[in-house]
């Protein structure tokens, strides 16, 4: 049987939107040091790393709808 804190983890890390991953290979950190940043950060400055975060994983999912629709020239 499955640990609950496992199963919550696993649908977090599947349903996240990517943003320490892609930070962490920005700049060659390990994404689980990014996630435990904005973790401490979150609690000493009440939630605001938070909504960075929030808005940082929006911008992202945008640019990759806009990719997908955007098709070459030749697609005509």
């Amino acid at each position: 049987m499955n640990n609950p804190v496992d199963n919550i983890k696993t649908v977090f890390e599947r349903q996240a939107f990517g943003i320490c991953e892609w930070w962490g290979e920005k700049l060659r950190i390990r994404s689980s040091n990014i996630r435990i940043f904005f973790i401490y950060a979150s609690f000493l400055t009440i939630g605001s790393p938070l909504i960075i975060y929030l808005i940082m994983g929006f911008v992202m999912n945008l640019r990759k709808m806009v990719k997908r629709q955007r098709g070459s020239i030749w697609d005509m």
